[in-house]
């Protein structure tokens, strides 16, 4: 890493303990994952808390004590997702394959308007076989939609309902992109901060003949600069908390936290990026359906295969970890970017996966805002009709789902009613 010279006055002045704190929690919560993993069982979530004194699910008890001598019928579970690695070696056999589609041939040979839909189906890929893999926040996107029709614009220029409610939803979205987009940027420069005062003293430490960073060392380090001075009391603190060893991999955990806020603000928080042109659909058309490619497992298939491995890693075969349930056929619907799905995307995907027998989709994804909710809420009652299973994550914020709402949701727009096959899961 090269090192950089802060100008940011900003940054410079800052309350020194803040740079500290924000590298501690990141590397704590590293930290505290990789100790906790050094103690437990290889299979530890399918353990049982009772049996095995490990607070796993209890899987392997289920199925030697209530599932022993009983038979099972294959379930479909649409994984829809980043994408799905169906290569993997404990995820190959438990993929769904497409008995009607012969591989490769270019061909819709069981003439569902997908070519060559193996093992699912990629709703946010080109016909040329290029992918989105970055897009960006719901939020920013309706920012950009509205901008031009509403910005300095209030209810008194305004004639109808429906476009005060949509000035007061890019009132909302502007308010929320902006603090975003600072929140990010402030987030970038301490981070980057701390990986610079590091490289500061590894750089002073070398030209002394010293390699090894410790606590002594650092003693014997004297700045020439503020910056120098800044950067050995950073390090300092560090060192307080833990040992010199440490430091490296804690080093790393920040540089990969600058690469994921560098990342939010150049692509999720960026207005003038937009990918959708990659897909080559109609974006406003929402009834829309043919679309995508048969790339199923995408550019950066880390989540979906993650999620996928949980659910259906082959059992008992010694590699890596088992899954949760056996006889289960994963179906891969790739539908969701780096940044917020689309909402006709996921639509899309609902029906995809159920029109091809997944009898349960797991969608382990979520946003503060839906562009086009009532599109989602067809697709989510079309599931329902054929008795198909929702499954969503409730999120990771912490967030009182009840009062504030994580999209997409079991209540209908404009009722009362609610699905009655959407179930959302907090961890």
């Amino acid at each position: 890493m090269k090192c950089v010279a802060f100008k940011n006055s900003k940054i410079k002045t800052m309350n020194k303990k803040i740079f500290v704190s924000v590298a501690l929690l990141i590397s704590a919560f590293s930290f505290a994952q990789g100790t906790q993993a050094a103690k437990r069982p290889d299979n530890w979530f399918n353990l049982d808390p009772t049996n095995d004194k490990v607070n796993g699910v209890s899987t392997e008890r289920t199925y030697k004590e209530l599932l022993k001598d009983k038979k099972s019928t294959t379930v479909i579970v649409g994984v829809l997702d980043s994408g799905v690695d169906y290569t993997h070696e404990d995820l190959k056999d438990v993929m769904w394959t497409n008995p009607g589609e012969i591989p490769g041939n270019g061909i819709d040979d069981d003439k569902n308007g997908y070519i060559d839909d193996i093992h699912g189906w990629n709703f946010i890929g080109g016909k040329d076989g290029q992918n989105v893999e970055k897009d960006n926040l719901e939020a920013v996107r309706i920012y950009r939609a509205y901008k031009p029709k509403y910005e300095g614009k209030t209810e008194k220029d305004l004639s109808t309902k429906q476009e005060k409610k949509e000035l007061e939803l890019y009132n909302a979205v502007k308010a929320d992109y902006e603090k975003q987009k600072q929140e990010n940027e402030m987030s970038v420069n301490q981070y980057k901060f701390i990986l610079d005062g590091y490289d500061v003293v590894m750089k002073a430490l070398k030209e002394q003949g010293i390699e090894k960073l410790d606590a002594a060392s650092l003693k014997k380090y004297e700045p020439k600069d503020q910056a120098g001075k800044q950067a050995k009391f950073y390090i300092a603190q560090m060192l307080n908390n833990y040992s010199a060893e440490a430091l490296p991999e804690i080093m790393e955990e920040i540089s990969g936290a600058v690469e994921h806020f560098e990342s939010m603000v150049k692509y999720s928080l960026n207005p003038d990026y937009d990918p959708r042109s990659i897909v080559g659909d109609d974006y406003s058309n929402s009834t829309e359906h043919i679309y995508g490619n048969a790339d199923c497992k995408g550019p950066f298939s880390f989540h979906g295969t993650h999620v996928a491995g949980i659910i259906a890693a082959s059992r008992g075969n010694g590699i890596g970890m088992d899954g949760i349930a056996n006889d289960v056929k994963i179906l891969s619907v790739r539908c969701v970017p780096n940044g917020d799905e689309r909402d006709k995307d996921i639509a899309n995907a609902i029906r995809y996966a159920v029109d091809n027998g997944a009898k349960i989709l797991n969608m382990s994804f979520g946003k503060k805002y839906s562009w086009d909710k009532k599109v989602v809420d067809d697709a989510v009652k079309y599931a329902q009709s054929k008795g198909v299973l929702l499954i969503h994550a409730a999120g990771n914020d912490s967030k009182d789902i009840d009062v504030e709402t994580h999209y997409p949701c079991k209540k209908f727009e404009n009722s009362k009613k609610s699905a009655t096959n959407f179930i959302d899961i907090g961890a």
